[in-house]
C-alpha cells in the first residue's frame, strides 16, 4: 500500500517533479518545441561552412531560425526553417539593411536548400508525415515542396545521426541516396555531409558544407588554427635550415682544419727528408 508524503520526508528534487524541456511547449501552435542549443550550434555550423564558389558573396543569403513568409494572400503565414540559404539574392535587403524576416513576395527568389533538424515536437511535420488540416496553414513540407519549391530539403536528426536528403523532381520531392555519406549538389558545386570532430569544444558528428570531392570547408577558427600550425611549421623549417648551415659550416671548418693539418705534417716529413740530404720534390 502507498503511503502519502510525509511533512518529515526529504524534498522531490525539481529534476524529477517539474516538466522537462520536451514537456514545455511554445505558445505558437506552429512551434510545438522550443529550439535547443544543439540547433543553434549546428546551424551556426552549417552558415559559416556555406561557401559556394559559383557564387559571389554578396550575392548569398543563409539564415537560422528566421521567419519564411510565403504567401501574400496570408501574409500572416510563415514557417521558421532551423537553416536556410538563398543564392542571387543580395546578403543585405536591397543592398543597405539586415533582414528581420525573408518575405517571398518582395524577394522574389525562393531559398535553394532547406535544413530541419530533428526534435521531438517537429518529427513528423518536418517528415511529411502530417496532414494540413482546412482552414489552417499548409504544413511545412507542403511549403517547401509545393509552394516554395525549394530544390533540396535536408532532414538531419541528431538522436540517430541520420541524415534524409530530398531533391525536388517533377513537382515533388523524391528520397536522394547519399553518395560516400554525402550529399552532392552540383549547383552549387558543394556537398553536404558528415564530419566527426570537435565544434565549439564539442566533439561528435556534425553536419557540415564541404567541397565537391569531400574536402572541408574550414571555419574561421579552423583557419586561424590552420595558418598557426603553417607558421610552426616555418619556424621549424627555418632552424632547421639555419642548423644545416651551421653544421655545414662547421664541417667545413673541420675540414679545413683537417687539410691545414695534413699540410703542416707533410711539410715537416719534407724538412726532415731535406735535412737527410733529399729532395722531396724528386721523390714525388
Amino acid at each position: 500500500m502507498n503511503r502519502l508524503p510525509s511533512q518529515t520526508d526529504p524534498p522531490l528534487s525539481p529534476r524529477l517533479t517539474l516538466p522537462t524541456m520536451y514537456d514545455l511547449p511554445s505558445e505558437n501552435a506552429e512551434e510545438p518545441g522550443l529550439p535547443d542549443t544543439f540547433h543553434l550550434d549546428q546551424s551556426q555550423l552549417l552558415d559559416i561552412t556555406f561557401q559556394p564558389p559559383n557564387w559571389d558573396i554578396d550575392r548569398v543569403f543563409c539564415a537560422i531560425d528566421l521567419n519564411l513568409y510565403y504567401d501574400v494572400n496570408h501574409p500572416n503565414w510563415y514557417k521558421r526553417p532551423d537553416w536556410f540559404a538563398v543564392v542571387g539574392v543580395p546578403q543585405l535587403y536591397e543592398g543597405r539593411d539586415m533582414r528581420l524576416s525573408y518575405v517571398i513576395w518582395q524577394e522574389q527568389v525562393s531559398p535553394f536548400v532547406v535544413v530541419e533538424l530533428l526534435s521531438p515536437g517537429t518529427e513528423e511535420e518536418d517528415l511529411g508525415q502530417t496532414a494540413s488540416k482546412r482552414g489552417n496553414p499548409p504544413t511545412k513540407w507542403q511549403v517547401y515542396e509545393r509552394i516554395l519549391r525549394v530544390p533540396y530539403y535536408i532532414v538531419f536528426s541528431r538522436y540517430t545521426d541520420r541524415v534524409q536528403a530530398f531533391r525536388l523532381t517533377g513537382g515533388h520531392y523524391e528520397s536522394t541516396e547519399l553518395t560516400e555519406g554525402r550529399l552532392p549538389i552540383p549547383e552549387l558545386e558543394l556537398s553536404l555531409g558528415l564530419w566527426r570532430g570537435s565544434y565549439k569544444n564539442i566533439d561528435r558528428l556534425w553536419l557540415r558544407w564541404m567541397t565537391l570531392d569531400g574536402e572541408l570547408i574550414p571555419t574561421g577558427s579552423e583557419r586561424a588554427t590552420a595558418a598557426e600550425q603553417l607558421t610552426i611549421l616555418a619556424q621549424q623549417r627555418t632552424i632547421l635550415a639555419e642548423q644545416r648551415t651551421i653544421l655545414a659550416e662547421q664541417q667545413s671548418a673541420e675540414a679545413q682544419q683537417r687539410a691545414t693539418a695534413s699540410e703542416e705534417r707533410a711539410e715537416r716529413l719534407a724538412a726532415k727528408l731535406r735535412e737527410l740530404g733529399l729532395d722531396p720534390e724528386q721523390l714525388a
